[in-house]
């Protein structure tokens, strides 16, 4: 089910295209990721969609209905740019901030109080903004970004100056709103993030969206018929390597296994098939599809739209 769209979006700063016909869906409940390279164009998609800009022509859908002022209050937005007054009080702030929302001030104390505990961050309540580190600011802003319960959450880098345990902390909690019903809108250039907890995609680039679809669709779409095999002793090498169907592109040997990675040249065998056919060679411990990462299909989706583009130039 859909949940939030934007259609045909165009947005312009003086020379600059911003965004052009670019449309995303997202899915009710599920974690969209919005990638791109700086200056893409993503955060001014981020911007139309909470009402800090307008576009130039296109359409903003939230739950089939066109967006409207007060979907603000229905919406979580944490920017990658920390967004804290540094002279304030740590738990004065969030407060303050919680109460713009919508929240009641016992209401909010009582929840702020519960995740600064959760955050092991409540020894900050009393301190200065100033006084955090970068990461620390970025676990009151999110915390602030939640409080409410908005039904649709935007996470714009959230792992930004955070050590691997926080970043795993803050992934575990985006989880954790998912499955309580939460849609989220995720930015980031951390593709391994990207695998771990998105459902479906879009590649902005050069004001474009030239990829999309899910996560585990577009890697199934770019994969290039590799398999990595162990096999538990020795197997025979020169047999596999004579077959007209495969390619072998490395071997590796350690104290108990050899392990084969292949490439299948027919394209009409089957995963069976191939199974079958190594079988005979020794005993088959693993048998795995290589399947590309979303960091060498970014890489290669970009490279390629900016060749692309400069043919396109050469031409005119």
């Amino acid at each position: 089910m859909s949940f939030f769209r934007a259609e045909h979006i165009h947005k312009s700063y003086a020379n600059h295209v911003a965004l052009n016909d670019v449309s995303i869906e997202v899915k009710q409940g599920s974690v969209f990721g919005m990638l791109g390279p700086n200056g893409a164009g993503k955060t001014s998609l981020i911007r139309i969609i909470n009402q800090i800009t307008a576009p130039d022509s296109g359409q903003v859908f939230f739950n089939d209905k066109p967006l409207r002022p007060d979907d603000v209050y229905r919406i979580g937005y944490l920017p990658e740019e920390r967004g804290l007054y540094k002279k304030m009080k740590v738990g004065e702030q969030a407060v303050y901030l919680a109460q713009l929302k919508g929240l009641k001030r016992q209401e909010a104390i009582k929840q702020l109080k519960f995740w600064f505990e959760k955050f092991e961050i409540a020894g900050w309540w009393d301190k200065k903004v100033e006084e955090l580190s970068k990461g620390m600011q970025q676990k009151i802003q999110f915390v602030v970004t939640i409080l409410h319960e908005p039904e649709l959450l935007i996470f714009d880098e959230p792992f930004s100056g955070f050590d691997p345990i926080n970043a795993n902390l803050l992934k575990t909690e985006i989880l954790n709103l998912k499955a309580k019903g939460a849609t989220i809108i995720f930015s980031t250039h951390n593709m391994g993030s990207v695998e771990e907890i998105c459902d479906d995609i879009a590649l902005i680039n050069a004001s474009k969206n030239i990829l999309s679809g899910s996560v585990t669709e577009i890697r199934h779409r770019f994969k290039s018929d590799e398999f990595l095999i162990t096999f538990d002793g020795v197997y025979n090498g020169m047999e596999l390597s004579l077959r007209h169907q495969y390619q072998i592109l490395d071997t590796k040997k350690d104290q108990n296994y050899v392990h084969v990675r292949l490439k299948v040249l027919d394209k009409q065998l089957t995963t069976n098939d191939i199974i079958a056919s190594v079988l005979p060679l020794g005993r088959v411990v693993s048998f795995n599809e290589i399947l590309p990462g979303m960091n060498d299909i970014f890489i290669k989706v970009v490279n390629e739209h900016k060749q692309n583009q400069k043919a396109s130039e050469t031409q005119v």
